[in-house]
């Protein structure tokens, strides 16, 4: 957890980054939104698993799915709350529905003059309930903007 200082400290450089960013007319071409990218695998393997259905959903948020009955999907593009250190899913997979919550730190990062400030994260553990995940592993912990594995789901 983040010292309130200190993060109080870092969104008044954010701050003063995007309102001088706000002066250029230059149009923001960037990313600047972090995924983590969740890759399905087979469990016990180092194989890719496609679902043949997904829904997925922040908790509590079953009106503003992520996934809607996708079909044939291998990963997964979740966005991380940048006001919290937690965010937690639904994950429906093949019709069983689990919950996968991940833990994280949050770090202000310049992506450029043009797009100004975002927020990277710094996944640190997870939880998950039900009983089609058994396994998840953590490749890249550093969630950012260059669309990487992040982490892996076993089913």
């Amino acid at each position: 957890m983040i010292n309130p200082v200190l993060r109080n400290f870092l969104l008044s450089i954010a701050g003063v980054v995007l309102s001088l960013s706000s002066c250029t007319q230059e149009a923001c071409n960037e990313e600047t939104i972090p995924l983590v990218v969740a890759t399905f695998y087979r469990t016990g393997s180092d194989s890719i698993r496609t679902a043949d259905s997904v829904t997925v959903y922040g908790i509590g948020m079953e009106d503003s799915k992520l996934y809607d009955n996708a079909k044939k999907v291998q990963y997964l593009e979740l966005p991380l709350d940048m006001d919290a250190a937690s965010s937690g899913f639904v994950l429906k997979i093949n019709a069983v529905t689990d919950t996968l919550r991940l833990n994280y730190s949050n770090y202000p990062h310049l992506v450029s003059e043009e797009c100004g400030v975002t927020f990277f994260h710094s996944l640190e553990s997870y939880s998950v309930s039900g009983s089609r995940v058994d396994t998840v592993i953590f490749r890249v912990r550093n969630v950012t903007t260059t669309y990487e594995e992040n982490i892996r789901i076993f089913f």
